[in-house]
């Protein structure tokens, strides 16, 4: 019998990741572009970084000995030097959520998980009551599916007939060019919810990605869960650290009518009369 092919590892790369005054040591995999270098300093750094600022990554240049901006399209090949700059205008995260500059994205919520996510009936009965008020609302809806083929398509209570864009990944990371493309095309989109699964997974991945790129997050925690209700109530703690706002469906859907008098309240107040299960959220970890 044929021997099977040999596991191809993606060679690492010593890279000095520098904020602020600290400076520490990592690596890399070659070819690791802008997206993934934010990914580390956010790693690196959770603690100090305000996700409400907006950044700049530079590269040391030994030519000019002294740090220059990330060239477009720059990937790290070689040893090298990077710096992660706060710009000077902070932004202002309020948690402020307004149809007109608001996205909704429902991450991942598939037949196979079924049975290994903790709560996920509850999940899925959240997430379509979310996908219903952004349907009378005018709200934009992306969707992804993670590795149809193995694990299945969204489950059928799940309506995705409104959906602007339904995509399927193997990244984990909802943040991929054609949801990025899409975004682009619709105006003044500013704010993104997001729900579905793994929390610590998906969820986690997909937030750090659009704060790094200037979104407001919000996560709605009883429409997101795990298989482990440790992974769970950690990532929710982390990501709420991080000036993610972590809250729940029905404030989300009264937030964006905001006045009773608000023409498609009716609509969402009957959306909402029967309150939402708790997706074991006062449940004991």
């Amino acid at each position: 019998m044929a021997e099977p092919p040999p596991v191809q590892y993606q060679p690492q790369v010593p890279v000095l990741l520098c904020f602020a005054q600290f400076s520490r040591a990592d690596s890399v995999p070659s070819g690791s572009g802008y997206e993934l270098l934010i990914q580390k300093f956010l790693s690196l750094y959770w603690d100090l970084i305000d996700v409400r600022r907006k950044f700049v990554v530079q590269l040391y240049s030994r030519e000019w000995s002294d740090y220059t901006d990330l060239p477009e399209g720059f990937v790290v090949h070689e040893k090298c030097r990077l710096r992660l700059v706060p710009l000077q205008v902070q932004m202002t995260s309020l948690g402020n959520l307004i149809p007109s500059s608001t996205v909704f994205f429902c991450c991942d919520m598939q037949e196979r998980f079924r049975p290994a996510i903790k709560y996920f009936g509850d999940i899925i009965s959240v997430g379509q009551r979310l996908l219903q008020g952004a349907h009378i609302l005018g709200i934009p809806i992306i969707v992804t599916e993670q590795y149809p083929k193995g694990l299945g398509s969204t489950v059928q209570e799940i309506d995705l007939t409104t959906a602007k864009l339904v995509l399927h990944k193997t990244k984990f990371s909802m943040v991929l060019p054609e949801v990025e493309a899409t975004l682009s095309e619709i105006p003044g989109v500013r704010s993104v919810v997001l729900f579905g699964v793994e929390t610590h997974v998906c969820i986690q991945q997909t937030a750090l990605d659009l704060i790094g790129r200037g979104f407001e997050v919000h996560i709605v925690a009883d429409a997101t869960s795990s298989r482990s209700m440790m992974d769970r109530m950690f990532a929710l703690e982390r990501l709420a650290r991080t000036g993610i706002t972590v809250t729940t469906s029905e404030a989300i859907l009264l937030q964006l009518v905001a006045d009773k008098e608000h023409p498609k309240f009716k609509e969402i107040q009957n959306i909402i009369k029967a309150s939402a299960p708790e997706s074991g959220l006062l449940s004991k970890i």
